[in-house]
Parts: structure tokens; C-alpha cells; sequence
């Protein structure tokens, strides 16, 4: 299904009265402040975060999946899902696949139905963290780190026929994460695993286009107990610095331990260029894949503002690509990822507003107190206003989740799936 323009439209006349006294008192106080309104919103306009295709689908625990109706059932479903993102929010335009779970059967019509949503592929995902069906060679005891090399060749095999697809797509990038590792102490070679996973990730990034990027993801624990391979930022980027410059470090929020200043990570790894891409997500004890910003909220604000510094700051450093990477088993999963975008809007939008020149002035002068004041400031903005009104220039609602509601889409789906259809992939 697709959202109709003119349905919007009509969901935005019975909210546009209060969108625009709102906007008026926040663009008045903004304008008296020095900001440029205009800037913002087209700076807010152009930010698009890509949505997984295993995320359209109810998510589970290690313990069971509790499935949800009218999910999507093949990949033009998830793309239709994604579309109607997209359509309420404006800031949903691209979609990142993960490869055996979703591999296109006709190339061409996926591509002009992900074209007919307004969207892009993002970067391609593999999967070497399960045996697939007819392997020769398990991933039991690692895939890429594997000391068994017929085990290393299928794992680097199957993230070439990743690329492979992500061409046909018109995808520029891959993302790895491994779920390689250890369970017990002495149950392999610190050393050896880590050379194993360097050799292989060096034959996958020959085979990288170039105009493409390798992103190199990590995780401090989980599925193994003991350890882990790839399992902090660190070894992430030496290991993107030994494939070479079309490799970068991908960060996932939920991917560090408890308390971790992720943007002091942020400003390393741009300050490098080396930080080549960001999936959101929260999360209260560990890699829990809850609602973006539903936890610490104000954790994600200083995040971007290291961000918002690296890009206009960092040169080196390519434009991040953003994603959502949650798991959503008790919500609807496309009300879940329009919170989890306007979180991430929120937060982009209020890191815009920080004065950076005075930051930059309080920085020097160690007045500790006025540092934290112009973040607090900048922070305690409502910017809700400028996100609607972005979405309203670029003809989506004003409230997606509100629109999303009372357009009873969810309903429509189900009707449209049935109540028993369940996503692929997960």
C-alpha cells in the first residue's frame, strides 16, 4: 500500500493552525538569537536515516518471538513499509538490506518499486553469525576468524556475493559484524583469531568497488560469553586501517558497555576519518535494540553534537551513513521506527542550535560552567516545530505517528497481509 499525498494533506489542514503558532514563536525567538531558520530546515530536510529490512518485522528475545500482524512477507513488502515511512516522516529514503534474508528475485522491479517510494539502498549487510541452509562449512566455532580456512573462504565468499547484490542495487557500501568469538578461556587464540579475521577482511576489501565503502562494526560481548573478536572501536579501526582508505569503523550505539562515552569514540575516530557510519538505537543495560532515544535521550543529544563538530570539521571524513538497528517486540514496528526518527531528528536539530563560537570561547578560557550552560541551553529547546515544519515543506504530515494512527494503516496492512503473515528474515 502507499500513503496518498492528499491524505495528508488532509491530516495536516486540522493540525496546521497550532503547528503554525508554534513555529511563529519558536522561529521569532531563534531569529532573535542569531540562528538561521532557513539553514535549519533545509539542513533538517536533506538528514535522511536508513531503515533495515529486518526491522519492518516484530523482533524477539533469545527466549521466543511474538509475531505481529500484517507484517511484511517478502522484500516488495518491506519496501512498500519503508514507503509509507518515508511518505509521513520525509526522512526515511533509504532502505539497507541484509543478505541471505532478503535477495531480490527480480533486480529490476525491486528497484523501481524501492524508486516509486522515493527510496535508495543503503549499505548491504552479511551474514556469517548463521549456517545457512546447504552450507558446507559451519560457523559454530567462527567464520571470518575460523581456524579452519575452507570456513574463511565461504564467509569471505559470501560477503563478495553480498557486494555482488549491492551493486545490482545501486548500493555503495557493505557493513560486517561478526559474531565470532569465544565461550570459555582457552578456547582459541586471541592472536590468531584476530590475524585470521584481519586476512579475511583484507580479501573482502579487494573485492570493495571504488566508489563503495567497507564499514567494520563491533560488539563487546554477545553471542559468546568470554570474548570477542571485533569487540571495541579500537580494533575496529586498526582493522579498517589495515584493509586501507576505503574502510571505516561503524558504530552502534548498543554495541558498548554500560556508561561508554560514545561521543568521545564519535570525535576520535572523525578527528581519524575513520568513522563511516551510525546505527541508532537505546538501551538501559546493554545491547537491549530498544527506541531510539527512549532511554537517554540526552545521551544521543551529545553524541550529535560531536557529530554535527566532525562534519563541519572534519573534512577527512566521509558523510556518515545513518541507520536504525532496533528490535521491537512488544510495539508496532513502523511506530516504533517513526519515534525512533523523530528522536534522532530531535536530537540532530538541537545539536544544530548549540552556539559554537561561544563553546568554542568558554572552552578556552576553562569556564567549565558556561560550558555546560550553552549545551544545556541548546538542549532544553523545543524543536519540534522546525521538524514539522520540515516535513510540511517536503509534503509529509505534521505528525507521522498521530497520521499514522488516524489513517488506521496498521489495520489496512493487516487486511492487505492478513493476520498471520511474518517477516522474513529474523
Amino acid at each position: 500500500m502507499k500513503v496518498i499525498k492528499e491524505q495528508l494533506q488532509d491530516e495536516n489542514k486540522r493540525q496546521l493552525t497550532v503547528h503554525k503558532e508554534n513555529f511563529d514563536f519558536l522561529a521569532n525567538k531563534l531569529n532573535k538569537a542569531g540562528k538561521d531558520i532557513d539553514n535549519l530546515i533545509e539542513r533538517l530536510s536533506e538528514f535522511q536515516v536508513a531503515i533495515p529490512s529486518w526491522a519492518l518485522g516484530a523482533g524477539g528475545t533469545r527466549f521466543g518471538r511474538f509475531s505481529y500482524q500484517g507484517e511484511p512477507s517478502s522484500l516488495e513488502q518491506k519496501l512498500d513499509d519503508v514507503g509509507i515511512l518515508h511518505a509521513l516522516t520525509q526522512t526515511a529514503g533509504a532502505i539497507s538490506l541484509h543478505i541471505p534474508w532478503d535477495i531480490p528475485e527480480d533486480y529490476d522491479a525491486v528497484r523501481e518499486r524501492a524508486d516509486s517510494h522515493g527510496l535508495v539502498f543503503d549499505a548491504v549487510n552479511s551474514n556469517t553469525f548463521q549456517d545457512q541452509k546447504n552450507a558446507e562449512q559451519s560457523y559454530r566455532y567462527g567464520s571470518l576468524s575460523s581456524n579452519n580456512e575452507a570456513v574463511r573462504e565461504q564467509a569471505i565468499e559470501h560477503n563478495i556475493k553480498v557486494i555482488d547484490i549491492g551493486k545490482k542495487l545501486g548500493s555503495l557500501s557493505l557493513t560486517v559484524w561478526l559474531a565470532d568469538g569465544s565461550n570459555f578461556p582457552g578456547q582459541h587464540n586471541f592472536q590468531t583469531a584476530l590475524l585470521n579475521t584481519e586476512w579475511s577482511l583484507k580479501k573482502i576489501y579487494s573485492a570493495i568497488p571504488d566508489d563503495w565503502k567497507l564499514f567494520i562494526e563491533y560488539k563487546p560481548y554477545e553471542p559468546n560469553f568470554y570474548s570477542t573478536v571485533i569487540q571495541d572501536w579500537g580494533t575496529s579501526f586498526m582493522l579498517a586501517n589495515s584493509c586501507g582508505e576505503k574502510a571505516y569503523t561503524l558504530v552502534d550505539l548498543g554495541h558498548h558497555l554500560p556508561n561508554t562515552n560514545i561521543e568521545q569514540i564519535v570525535a576520535t575516530l572523525m578527528l581519524k576519518g575513520k568513522l563511516g557510519g551510525f546505527h541508532f538505537n537505546d538501551s538501559k543495560y546493554g545491547d537491549d535494540d530498544s527506541t531510539v532515544g527512549s532511554i537517554k535521550p540526552y545521551a544521543l543529544f551529545l553524541i550529535f553534537n560531536e557529530l554535527v563538530h566532525g562534519m563541519q570539521n572534519n573534512t577527512k571524513n566521509p558523510y556518515p551513513a545513518w541507520m536504525i538497528d532496533a528490535s521491537h517486540n512488544i510495539k508496532d514496528p513502523l511506530e516504533d521506527l517513526i519515534q525512533s526518527l523523530e528522536a534522532i531528528q530531535i536530537a540532530y536539530a538541537k545539536s544544530l542550535l548549540i552556539d559554537r563560537n561561544k563553546l568554542e570561547d568558554a572552552q578556552k578560557a576553562n569556564d567549565v560552567v558556561i560550558c555546560q550552560e550553552i549545551l544545556q541551553e541548546a538542549y532544553r529547546i523545543d524543536v519540534r516545530p522546525l521538524l514539522e515544519h520540515a516535513r510540511l515543506i517536503r509534503n509529509g504530515a505534521l505528525h507521522p505517528l498521530r497520521t499514522f494512527r488516524a489513517l488506521n494503516i496498521r489495520k489496512k496492512l493487516v487486511e492487505e497481509r492478513g493476520s498471520d503473515s511474518v517477516a522474513t528474515g529474523l
